[in-house]
């Protein structure tokens, strides 16, 4: 990657907003030609990067080039439902166009936008069909489509437009298992460079190479996923042996020092008591005094240089060790006993009956109804025509939703997270928010300017600061927005809990570390018990 021209070079670039919070501060780096996988904890900048470099925010200072056009497809896809499927696409003038003329409108406007594109409408129904999706679907808006549906419809009019550098925040989020076999099949044959943050490892192993933005700094690495871990792990091992050593180091220079000064002092008392016996003339006494003192004068420099000099190593050494934060999630005990019914969830031929603190997956196609029957579980509801329900048994739900609508983005964090707690202490809900990273100034920020990652961290704080707490959990999609050590935290938290849950998702990995009790796969209106 080194060896190839850069697709974008970024220089010094700087963010501040308006509050005066730093997002940004003088990041430089390249990205090549190829595919490369953004990384880094939540909060750290990265779609606030991607959103810089594709021109959305002007930074406060430095420069962004670029090879060429860059496209972006940004996280929160579904936030303009009103948005048709063909402006995805990127043929709605086209299209329009056609469709104007065919129906007899022969205004000169529309033989412009159509151009030499008289097969607009083929070329989408094709690009429909590589999303595994019907001609219909052409007419539909955002908010007609599954999250995966809609991400397959942006890729696909992002790939036509035919940019040279596309910019893709957490492509995979909203997929289902078939539709991340897609992506990945779209970015094999990609034309142009691409940049991709995602915490998804299937995905990020894909890649050519793999960057890091970590406390302001970019640097990239050849190879996927894999290979920047294992550079990662490598450097952090020499980091701490490095600052293994050095303390050692100080250690012994501070031994010798204090050695030294022992030795000196009892010198400097021996020749007072021979002078002071009078065992040595006056003038040689007062000669070896003076000598005495320039010999200690000096070694107390060198003493004092090697000690210096080796807490400096120690600094240097220790400024390389990462001290990480991590997501701590204790969550409260709901004091469900083993035998309580909790929920009950079935169809026209069966039905499954979950008790005190069992586990559930519960899995599926994007558009199979998977957070429909979740909702039904939460909210209440009837019966669909095929049948399958959900009815919760308790009254304490804690519900994380897959687009985390449940937030208010006008509230600050703190008093969004106090509505669900309004029995707890200011001072006991800073403590707990602490445990998930949102510290000091954060709490008072308002819900809506928050990342991707950092909204998460605030919804998950929402259900799981709950006071009483629930006694059933209900998780859509959790990781999506997770970086890999909070997802490691989430595994630890559920399995520990002492409640219910039900979890929706298509991260394999994830649903592998839970020890689940069961899993059911939802498909055409029916459930069945799945042996993945």
């Amino acid at each position: 990657m080194s060896s190839l021209s850069p697709s974008l070079v970024l220089d010094r670039v700087r963010l501040v907003w308006p509050d005066g919070t730093v997002a940004l501060d003088d990041v430089s780096g390249a990205f090549g030609p190829g595919r490369t996988g953004l990384v880094g904890r939540n909060g750290t900048g990265k779609s606030t990067l991607l959103r810089v470099t594709a021109g959305y925010l002007r930074p406060t200072s430095g420069t962004v080039t670029a090879s060429g056009q860059v496209a972006m497809l940004p996280q929160r896809l579904a936030a303009d439902p009103y948005r048709p499927v063909v402006s995805l696409l990127g043929v709605e003038r086209a299209l329009g166009a056609v469709r104007a003329i065919e129906s007899g409108d022969v205004d000169p406007r529309h033989f412009d936008a159509v151009g030499d594109d008289w097969g607009v409408e083929a070329r989408a129904h094709a690009l429909l069909a590589e999303a595994g999706l019907p001609p219909g679907f052409l007419d539909r808006t955002v908010g007609e489509l599954s999250g995966g549906e809609a991400v397959l419809m942006a890729l696909l009019g992002i790939r036509e437009a035919g940019a040279a550098v596309t910019l893709l925040d957490e492509p995979t989020n909203d997929l289902d298992r078939d539709a991340r076999a897609r992506v990945t099949d779209l970015l094999r044959r990609w034309s142009g460079a691409v940049v991709v943050v995602s915490h998804d490892v299937q995905l990020l192993e894909q890649m050519d190479a793999t960057a890091e933005l970590y406390g302001h700094t970019l640097s990239v690495v050849g190879g996927p996923y894999s290979a920047w871990r294992a550079h990662r792990d490598g450097e952090q091992d020499a980091a701490l042996r490095a600052q293994r050593d050095a303390t050692q180091a100080l250690r012994r220079e501070r031994r010798d020092r204090i050695e030294a000064q022992d030795k000196l002092a009892t010198r400097s008392r021996t020749a007072r008591t021979a002078q002071a016996e009078k065992r040595v003339p006056g003038i040689a006494a007062g000669l070896r005094a003076s000598a005495a003192q320039v010999s200690a004068g000096r070694l107390r420099t060198e003493m004092r240089g090697k000690e210096d000099a080796a807490r400096a190593a120690l600094a240097i050494a220790a400024a390389r060790v990462r001290d990480d934060d991590v997501v701590r999630i204790d969550l409260p005990d709901p004091q469900n006993s083993p035998g309580r019914r909790i929920f009950s969830i079935g169809d026209a031929d069966r039905e499954w009956i979950v008790t005190g603190r069992e586990r559930v997956a519960l899995e599926g196609r994007n558009g199979s109804g998977k957070t429909t029957l979740l909702e039904r579980l939460v909210h209440g509801g009837g019966e669909d025509s095929a049948s399958v329900r959900a009815m919760a048994s308790v009254e304490r739900i804690g519900y994380l939703p897959q687009r985390l609508d449940g937030l208010d983005d006008g509230a600050s964090v703190l008093d969004d997270v106090a509505a669900a707690a309004p029995t707890v202490s200011v001072a006991q809900l800073r403590d707990r928010l602490a445990r998930f990273l949102v510290r000091g100034d954060a709490v008072s920020r308002r819900v809506g300017t928050l990342s991707g990652g950092e909204r998460f961290r605030v919804a998950l704080a929402r259900v799981l600061l709950a006071d009483p707490p629930p006694q059933l959990l209900v998780l859509d999609e959790p990781t999506n927005n997770l970086d890999l050590d909070t997802v490691d935290q989430l595994v630890a938290a559920v399995r520990a809990y002492r409640g219910a849950v039900v979890v929706v998702s298509h991260d394999d990995a994830f649903l592998a570390r839970l020890d689940l009790d069961l899993r059911l796969e939802l498909a055409e209106g029916r459930l069945r018990e799945s042996g993945r």
